[in-house]
C-alpha cells in the first residue's frame, strides 16, 4: 500500500487503521470510501456522484444468505453520507427487472419498480444511477464526476484520446442519459471488453471498480491521477490557455468593492420570479477563464455534464461591463445590463419552447444563475445560499473540464435536446416537488444590529428558524463571535454572516453592508436595535451622556438605514426596516431625560422614514418593548440600578416590577419582540407601514391613539 500513497492531482486519504477498526464491515467501509471521495472537489462535487458495494445478508423472511447491493440513495452527498443515506437491494430482484424491462422509451418506468427490490425498508430511495451499479459485477464501485475525466470525456476526441491513454484498459460508452438502459450498456461494454478496470462516460462521467474498498478507491484515484497528468503536460505545453489573456483584473480589494457594488442590482434583475439569494467568487479559476480571449464562445456553448447544468443552468449570462463600469451609479448601470437579462430570459424561454415535449414540466423560472463579469468575478443566484454557492463550485468544475478539454482537444457541450431531457427530466420534476416547500422568509436577507445578545439575538434567531439568512452585527466583538458560533451550530454557515459594527462609525456600516451584498446579494429586512441606555436625573446628566445616546439611538438609526435603503433600491423590489424603539419613546418617566427624548426621536425618524421611503415599496415600522431583562446589554452599566433607585425598589424585584404595572401581568421576554418583528415582516403586513407595535404587557400610557 506504500506504493500508492503518492497522488499529485489528487488526495490520497485513506487512513488503514480508521479503516481496520469496521472489522470487515464492508457497508461501513463504503461510507468511509465515499466520505473521502467526496472531500476532494476535483473528484466530485456536492452531491455528484455515487458509490456502491454488493455483500451477503441474512434475509430476514428465509434467513438465507442473500446478495445485497448497498448504493448511494437518491438526493445524497457522498462527502457527508451516512449509512442511513445508503439504499439497499436485492441483487437478483434487481437483475431480475430485465425480464419486464420494455425498452429505452419506457425506462423511466422502472424507477417504480425498483421499490420492489428493496432489502432494508429503512434505507433510502434509490437513484436513477441503482442499475449502472447493480448491472456490473464488482464488489466496490465508484461512479464519479472528476473534472480530469470529464474533460476528456468531453472533448471531441475524447474516445480515441481514452483508448490511446489507457491501452485499451478503460471502455468507452457513449453519452446517454443515466436510468436503466444506461446500466445495461454498461454491462455490455464490460461483456465486450474483459480485464477492463472501469469505463468513460461520453460527455457526463467515469465508472472505476475493484474487488475491495481500499482497491476500488486506489483504481479510482489512479485512473483520475492518470487523466490529470495528461491534461496538465498538454496544459503546460500549450502557449494560450482558453486562447490567452484578454484583459486583467484590478485587484482584490478593486475587485471586492465592485463587486458588493452590483451584486443588489444583479440579485434586483435575478428575482423577477422569486426573490433569489446570492453568491460571490474571484477564485484564480474563475478569472483565468473570464478574462480570455475564448470567454463568450466558451461560456455560450453551455456544459457538457448533467450534475453540472442542473445546478447552473444550460449557459451563463456574461455582463458587457468594464471592470471600471461598476462605479457607476445604479440607473446607468440598469440601463446597460437589463437587456442582457430579458435577452437571456428569451434565449431560456425558446429552448423551453424548442425542446420541449407534450408532457414537459412547465417552464420554470428563466433568470440565470451564473452570472459572469470580466475583470471582476462570478456570482451565482439561486433559492437559498447553499444552492447559490454549489451552483458556483460546479461552474468552476466545469471551468476545468473545458480549460482541459482545449488543452488535449476542443471541448464539446452537450446537444440542446439532450440537456433539456436532463433539465426538464419527469424523474428530475418529481423530485423537486419532494423538496420540502420555503419557509415564509427564504430568500430574504436580514441584517440586524446589535444583536450579539438579547433583544437582537432573539430577533437575528426568529428570522433563520424561519428561513432567512442573517448577517449578525455587534461592536462587541466575543459576543458577536459566541452568537456566531452558536448560530452556525444551529443553521449552518451557509444561512450566517457577522461583522464587527459600529453604527456611529460610517465606515464600519459601508463595511457590513458590503458584506451582506457579497456573502447573500443584498439587504431585504434591515433591523435598527444596537442601543444602549443611560438613566440619570437631569442635575447628574451630562452633556458626554447627551451625545452617546443621541450618537447611538438615533445617529446610529439614521445612519444604518441610510445605507440600507441605498442597497434595497439597488435591488428595486422593497424590503423592510425595523426599527426597535422602546415605549420610553411614549411615556414620561423619573432620571430618564436623554434616554426618553432619544427614544421619541427614533420613533418619528421612523415615521418621516415610512413617509418618505413609501414609493420605494420599503415598509418602515417600529416595535416598542419595554423592561426586557433577559440577556439584554442595557441591563449592564448601571441602567439596572438606575431604574430601581428611580422607582424605589432593588434590583433583583425590576422584572416582578415592571411586570406588575402592566395589563398582562406579563414579564417581557426577547422572544416576544422577535415575533413581533416577524409579524411585521412574514408577508401578513406587507400593506402595512408606518406603525407601531407595543410588546409591553400593555401600558395604557403608551397607547399610541
Amino acid at each position: 500500500m506504500s506504493a500508492v500513497r503518492q497522488f499529485k492531482y489528487v488526495s490520497y486519504l485513506w487512513d488503514e487503521k480508521v479503516a481496520s477498526s469496521f472489522n470487515g464491515d464492508e457497508v461501513a467501509l463504503l461510507v468511509y470510501r465515499s466520505n473521502l471521495l467526496g472531500a476532494d472537489l476535483r473528484i466530485t462535487n456536492y452531491g455528484g456522484g455515487n458509490t456502491s458495494c454488493k455483500a451477503f445478508a441474512r434475509d430476514p423472511l428465509t434467513g438465507m444468505e442473500v446478495e445485497v447491493m448497498w448504493v448511494k440513495g437518491s438526493g445524497g452527498d457522498l462527502g457527508t453520507m451516512k449509512r442511513s443515506g445508503l439504499a439497499a437491494l436485492y441483487i437478483d430482484r434487481l437483475h431480475s427487472l430485465q425480464n419486464v424491462y420494455r425498452g429505452i422509451e419506457h425506462e423511466d418506468e422502472m424507477v417504480e419498480l425498483f421499490n420492489h427490490c428493496i432489502y432494508d425498508l429503512q434505507s433510502k430511495a434509490p437513484s436513477i444511477d441503482t442499475p449502472l451499479h447493480g448491472f456490473l459485477p464488482f464488489k466496490h464501485i465508484d461512479h464519479l464526476h472528476p473534472d480530469a475525466a470529464i474533460a476528456i470525456a468531453a472533448s471531441k476526441d475524447g474516445k480515441k484520446i481514452t483508448e490511446e491513454l489507457f491501452e485499451g484498459k478503460i471502455g468507452w460508452v457513449e453519452w446517454q442519459r443515466p436510468g436503466f438502459d444506461l446500466g445495461l450498456k454498461l454491462k455490455k461494454c464490460l461483456n465486450d471488453n474483459p480485464g477492463i478496470k472501469g469505463i468513460m462516460l461520453g460527455s457526463h462521467g467515469l465508472f472505476t471498480w475493484g474487488d475491495t474498498a481500499f482497491e476500488s478507491y486506489i483504481n479510482t484515484l489512479e485512473v483520475i491521477e492518470k487523466c490529470a497528468a495528461f491534461i496538465d503536460a498538454k496544459t503546460v505545453s500549450t502557449n494560450k490557455i482558453f486562447g490567452g489573456v484578454k484583459l486583467k483584473s484590478p485587484s482584490a480589494e478593486e475587485r471586492k468593492n465592485k463587486a458588493s457594488f452590483i451584486t443588489p442590482i444583479l440579485r434586483g434583475l435575478c428575482s423577477s420570479d422569486q426573490k433569489m439569494i446570492g453568491h460571490f467568487t474571484d477564485d484564480e479559476k474563475v478569472l483565468e477563464f473570464i478574462n480570455s480571449n475564448y470567454l463568450v464562445r466558451l461560456a455560450s456553448m453551455g456544459t457538457s455534464c448533467p450534475d453540472h447544468f442542473l445546478r447552473t443552468k444550460i449557459s451563463p449570462l456574461v455582463l458587457n461591463l468594464s471592470a471600471e463600469e461598476a462605479a457607476e451609479n445604479t440607473n446607468t448601470i440598469k440601463e446597460k445590463i437589463a437587456p442582457l437579462f430579458d435577452a437571456y430570459r428569451k434565449m431560456y424561454t425558446d429552448y423551453y419552447n424548442t425542446c420541449k415535449h407534450n408532457d414537459s414540466p412547465a417552464l420554470r423560472d428563466p433568470n440565470p444563475v451564473v452570472i459572469l463579469y470580466p475583470g471582476i468575478g462570478m456570482f451565482t443566484f439561486a433559492k437559498d445560499k447553499q444552492t447559490a454557492r454549489v451552483a458556483a463550485e460546479f461552474y468552476i468544475n466545469a471551468i476545468n473540464v473545458m480549460k482541459g478539454a482545449e488543452a488535449i482537444s476542443s471541448y464539446t457541450a452537450l446537444p440542446r435536446q439532450e440537456a433539456f431531457n436532463i433539465e426538464y427530466w419527469l424523474l428530475e420534476e418529481a423530485k423537486l416537488k419532494r423538496m420540502p416547500k420555503p419557509k415564509p422568509l427564504s430568500g430574504r436577507v436580514a441584517l440586524v444590529t446589535g444583536s450579539g445578545g438579547g433583544i437582537g439575538k432573539a430577533i437575528a434567531k426568529k428570522f433563520a428558524e424561519q428561513g432567512a439568512c442573517v448577517v449578525l452585527s455587534d461592536n462587541n466583538q466575543d459576543r458577536l463571535q459566541e452568537a456566531y458560533s452558536e448560530f452556525v451550530k444551529l443553521f449552518g454557515k451557509d444561512q450566517i454572516g457577522h461583522v464587527v459594527m459600529d453604527v456611529t462609525d460610517e465606515n464600519a456600516i459601508e463595511e457590513a453592508c458590503k458584506n451582506a451584498s457579497l456573502s447573500f446579494g443584498g439587504i431585504d429586512i434591515l433591523v435598527n436595535n444596537a442601543g444602549i441606555s443611560i438613566s440619570k436625573s437631569i442635575e447628574d446628566h451630562s452633556s458626554g451622556d447627551w451625545n452617546l445616546l443621541y450618537d447611538i439611538l438615533v445617529k446610529g438609526q439614521f445612519l444604518v438605514t441610510q445605507k440600507g435603503i441605498e442597497i434595497m433600491r439597488q435591488q428595486g423590489f422593497g424590503g423592510d426596516v425595523l426599527n426597535i424603539v422602546s415605549k420610553n419613546a411614549l411615556v414620561s418617566g423619573p432620571n430618564n431625560a436623554g434616554y426618553g427624548s432619544a427614544k421619541a426621536a427614533q420613533l418619528h425618524l421612523a415615521r418621516l422614514n415610512a413617509a418618505e421611503l413609501g414609493k420605494d415599496k420599503i415598509r418602515v415600522n417600529v416595535v416598542n418593548p419595554d423592561a426586557v431583562i433577559a440577556g439584554s446589554n442595557i441591563w449592564s452599566g448601571g441602567w439596572a440600578e438606575g431604574r430601581a433607585k428611580a422607582y424605589g425598589i432593588k434590583v433583583e424585584e425590576l422584572p416582578a416590577y415592571y411586570a406588575s404595572r402592566t395589563l398582562l401581568g406579563e414579564i417581557i421576554l426577547p422572544e416576544d419582540i422577535a415575533n413581533a418583528c416577524f409579524a411585521y415582516v412574514s408577508g401578513l403586513l406587507n400593506k402595512s407601514t408606518g406603525n407601531v407595535l407595543n410588546v409591553d404587557g400593555g401600558i395604557a400610557a403608551a397607547f399610541v391613539r
